[in-house]
């Protein structure tokens, strides 16, 4: 189970950096940032309390992105991993 956990994450982390990467190549586009909502919410959610720091802000933009990310290949990955254990041989 641990190594499924780890796996997922570093997909959400993939997922993150590449939406991050992505709305400064799309110029900010509406379609991306809609992908990005989850972690553009806590930033805002979060804004006051870490002093308005724009670098804190898209870290916990990445972070927040990254666990909700992660959380659906989470799934992904473990009913995949169930899915192929049930195969017969």
């Amino acid at each position: 189970m641990k190594p499924v956990l780890i796996t997922a994450l570093a997909i959400g982390a993939l997922v993150s950096t590449v939406l991050l990467v992505m709305e400064r190549l799309t110029d900010y586009s509406i379609a991306v940032m809609a992908w990005e909502m989850p972690g553009i919410s806590a930033a805002y959610l979060f804004w006051g309390a870490v002093g308005s720091s724009v670098f804190l802000g898209v870290a916990i933009t990445w972070a927040v992105n990254a666990i909700v990310y992660g959380a659906v290949a989470f799934v992904v990955v473990t009913v995949v991993k169930l899915a192929i254990r049930g195969l017969p041989k």
